[in-house]
């Protein structure tokens, strides 16, 4: 009897060995996924941290780039407006000039020129000048009829111009007509001219 108790003491303490060293290294191993699962919790913690981090420096950069952008967009409109501004002082001040032509000695040769230019634009048979009283007083009755022969043109003077300097030509049925004068051939050469009054402004050769 005592053999039969001594083993089946000896069998309960081998059971109770084997399952104490199978805890143990359930534990063992339980603490190993453990430390495991930790670990890569936290790479992948740093992972995110990072990408939210370059993300964050990227938006910095993106937007740092959008400002930049904008001041610079701001920066050209704000010269683009004060170069405006400086031509269409320039050309209000041709305009006052061009006030002082009919006054000097060879205007009669400008407004004959005036005469003819606006002429060959129409060339028709017959056209009527509309001119200033100056104008009209600086072209002679010999370059008018010159200006027929020269042209081809019937000619004939119509009513004097409410406002302006110079030939407006129009032909007899009312149809056509060419504005010449030298307000009106200033408002057609700003358009061709304003790149290079700029460049003159700047310093530049036109």
């Amino acid at each position: 009897m005592g053999n039969v108790e001594g083993s089946i003491e000896a069998l309960t303490q081998a059971i109770l060995g084997e399952a104490k060293t199978e805890t143990e290294d359930l534990h063992k191993r339980a603490q190993e996924q453990a430390e495991l699962i930790r670990l890569r919790a936290r790479e992948a913690a740093a992972r995110e941290s990072s990408a939210i981090l370059d993300q964050a420096k990227e938006e910095v950069r993106r937007l740092h780039g959008q400002k930049a952008a904008t001041a610079q967009m701001k920066a050209r409109s704000l010269e683009l407006e004060h170069r405006e501004q400086r031509l269409e002082k320039i050309f209000e001040a041709a305009a006052k000039r061009l006030q002082e032509i009919p006054r000097r000695k060879d205007y009669g040769a400008i407004a004959t020129q005036l005469a003819r230019e606006a002429i060959l634009q129409l060339k028709a048979p017959a056209v009527e000048l509309r001119m200033d009283d100056v104008t009209r007083g600086a072209i002679t009755k010999e370059a008018i009829e010159a200006l027929a022969k020269e042209t081809g043109s019937k000619l004939s003077i119509g009513k004097p111009l409410d406002s302006g300097a110079g030939v407006f030509a129009v032909t007899a049925d009312g149809r056509l007509h060419f504005d010449n004068t030298l307000e009106t051939r200033l408002r057609r050469m700003q358009g061709s001219i304003r790149s290079s009054v700029h460049r003159v402004l700047l310093g530049e050769s036109a």
